[in-house]
């Protein structure tokens, strides 16, 4: 195959103000015609800065000092920008991470695909507009004349990032670099993005360079895989051996920080410590402080680049390579069988509805509908419970979590707490009763205040209920960093002096400081990198334990819910359409929504599946939701009896129900009549 890209000896750097910072040093690697190379990596370990580079976008404070860049074989780093101009949208084109900031917000979708073609191939502006047509058909744009003269905010996150790969692709470019092109996707929307850029990778023989820190999509998706850290590259290899006998340490503790679908009788191997501040000299081997395997010789030389002897290239630069396949080196303990074991039950919701009315316009203030966030939605979280709630984006997962919390009040329905109903109490009782549930936010720097040191954030609580003095106060601050593993200096700092990871320990603390009996975890570890992910995950993993917490997990990462919770319900368009243990869900589902999650989820490894059920299309929109069935419109199953009666919840096994009128197997409740009959 002919080479597309080749990439030698290529260093980026960024002037700071006190210092340089080489964000890629040294890294070599090639693309054919068709083929896919996956880049792989924590955050701040180069892979953007590698796009930007072969695309020359690098900010003003970017320059690429030294190495080279070849497209067809010419060194675009040695191109004028007028002559780059030429090169960029036309022969390489960019597909980036978040579609609503790349996309102007002041131009239609039309005339934004339309423009590169315009001024790459010189037509007029009818031409480019049919031109926008054809691609916006290729990428399986639902109803693509009508979206040519709409704007990006009325698409939602899956349709906007069509619109991203028709504008990448509407001059057919040779290579295409897709950074991070499914990050803020649910799985489903995610597994048709990635299908979509299959079929044009196949149709069009581009080559591709996927850069992602999702291991399941690498695993999927890629011929050959890049794995990089610190700047530099770890090892590379042909995908297929990459995971059958992976030789970088670096490689398999990235594997294993990845919750499995498959199992959930494992304890998470973070990855300890952070990447080093690489706007410092740095000796050795840039993994040795986090590597299990580091020996003297690790600190005091750098590893070289070696290759093994095989069918494809296969390098690593390590001194002490592990040998053969990755294997889950994890603490094996022992899973509660089943909820039942634990105890009476702390929080019932009942038959919860919440609505919100959609208003014609900002003057007039009139009602024209409503947005049916929740509707009727009942479950139990016991105490010590973990209960996991898994769905789409829009499903109204998050407002029953502010339901709950009273952050949000309902249009109809229930919250019982030991006997109680939340929605009628008011003043101190409801005071009292909230201290209890505490909330765990998706964004923790945007839920920390940073005006105010970590103390006094952690002390806040404490001092609004009136708990003990400040001497006392001050001893319970030290004792919730102590659980979450900061030290004690940290009241002094203030929340931007901290990681993501680290203000994600000081948003559970602030969670903890009231000793609650239930905490509600809105989607708590989606902005980490998989080795602080694992390490939150375990950390509330011991706190429940140790603390004896109820937990209702909100989350759209199946692998993160399977890890953490004793149940599951699976939520569609404000319904709760499946519930029961979390074993039975995973190994044996019976709604063909919940069946299309698991299979949508990208895996370093199917064990002997059978053909997957897709779930095409998007959410429909909740102000006015399909009849009958809300899932029917994307169910493989659906039949005229799912347009015209709403399913009822039918019995599956011990606490494991499902509404659904053609599930994947028959509910018990038909059994037992079959049998009497």
């Amino acid at each position: 195959m002919s080479t597309v890209l080749r990439v030698s000896n290529l260093q980026s750097r960024f002037s700071m103000r006190t210092a340089n910072v080489v964000a890629v040093d040294g890294v070599s690697f090639e693309i054919n015609a068709g083929e896919c190379v996956g880049l792989v990596g924590e955050s701040g370990c180069g892979k953007t800065t590698i796009g930007m580079s072969i695309m020359r976008l690098l900010p003003g404070n970017g320059t690429i000092s030294a190495g080279s860049i070849e497209i067809l074989g010419e060194d675009i780093v040695q191109l004028s920008e007028a002559a780059m101009q030429k090169v960029r949208g036309n022969t390489v084109a960019l597909i980036p991470q978040d579609p609503m900031t790349s996309l102007n917000p002041t131009m239609t979708i039309g005339r934004q695909i339309a423009e590169g073609y315009i001024h790459h191939r010189g037509v007029s502006q009818e031409e480019g507009r049919q031109r926008a047509l054809e691609v916006l058909r290729l990428v399986d744009m639902p109803r693509p004349e009508e979206r040519l003269d709409q704007y990006p905010h009325e698409l939602s996150g899956g349709l906007r990032q069509r619109v991203i790969i028709a504008m990448a692709l509407v001059c057919e470019p040779t290579l295409l670099i897709a950074d991070e092109p499914t990050t803020a996707l649910d799985v489903t929307i995610q597994a048709q993005i990635l299908d979509l850029i299959d079929r044009l990778r196949a149709e069009l023989k581009m080559a591709v360079l996927l850069i992602t820190h999702d291991m399941g999509v690498i695993a999927e998706r890629t011929d050959r895989v890049v794995v990089m850290y610190a700047g530099k590259k770890a090892e590379m290899a042909s995908t297929t051996e990459l995971f059958s006998e992976m030789r970088h340490p670096y490689t398999q503790a990235l594997l294993n920080a990845v919750p499995k679908i498959e199992a959930s009788d494992y304890r998470l191997n973070s990855i300890p410590g952070l990447p080093p501040d690489l706007s410092k000299e740095i000796r050795g081997c840039r993994f040795a402080d986090r590597c299990p395997s580091m020996t003297t010789q690790c600190r005091s030389s750098e590893p070289t680049i070696t290759s093994m002897p095989g069918e494809g290239v296969h390098e690593f630069a390590c001194f002490n390579p592990i040998s053969g396949a990755s294997t889950q080196v994890a603490v094996r303990e022992k899973r509660r069988e089943s909820v039942t074991i634990l105890g009476e039950p702390l929080i019932a919701v009942r038959n919860l509805i919440k609505t919100y009315p959609v208003r014609s316009n900002s003057i007039l203030r009139r009602t024209v509908g409503a947005v049916q966030a929740i509707s009727d939605v009942s479950f139990v979280i016991r105490r010590g419970e973990t209960f996991g709630l898994v769905g789409e984006s829009g499903c109204g997962k998050t407002t029953t979590g502010k339901v709950i919390t009273g952050l949000e009040s309902p249009s109809a329905g229930s919250v019982i707490y030991k006997g109680a109903d939340l929605t009628t109490l008011r003043g101190h009782e409801r005071r009292l009763a909230r201290r209890n549930i505490q909330m765990m936010f998706q964004d923790p720097y945007s839920s920390l205040n940073p005006r105010q040191p970590v103390g006094s954030i952690l002390e806040e609580p404490l001092a609004i209920q009136k708990e003990g003095s400040a001497k006392e106060r001050q001893q319970r601050v030290h004792e919730l960093l102590g659980q979450v593993g900061l030290p004690v200096s940290a009241t002094q700092r203030y929340p931007h002096e901290f990681s993501g990871g680290q203000r994600q320990r000081i948003g559970l603390a602030r969670a903890m400081a009231l000793r609650p009996e239930l905490l509600i975890a809105d989607e708590p570890v989606s902005a980490l990198d998989v080795s602080i992910q694992a390490q939150i995950l375990n950390l509330m993993k011991d706190l429940r334990e140790e603390l004896q917490l109820s937990m209702l997990m909100i989350s759209h990462d199946l692998g993160v819910i399977r890890y953490m919770a004793d149940t599951v319900g699976v939520m569609y368009l404000g319904k709760l359409v499946e519930i029961g243990p979390s074993e039975a869900i995973y190994r044996s589902p019976v709604h063909p929504y919940t069946r299309g999650l698991l299979d949508s989820v990208p895996r370093a490894a199917r064990q002997g599946e059978n053909e997957l059920l897709t779930i095409q299309g998007e959410l429909p929109s909740s102000v006015t939701p399909p009849s009958g069935c809300r899932f029917r419109t994307r169910c493989p199953r659906a039949q005229e009896l799912c347009a015209s009666d709403e399913p009822t919840m039918q019995v599956f096994g011990d606490d494991h129900q499902a509404a659904c009128h053609f599930p994947l197997r028959t509910p018990l409740t038909i059994r037992s009549n079959e049998v009497a009959q």
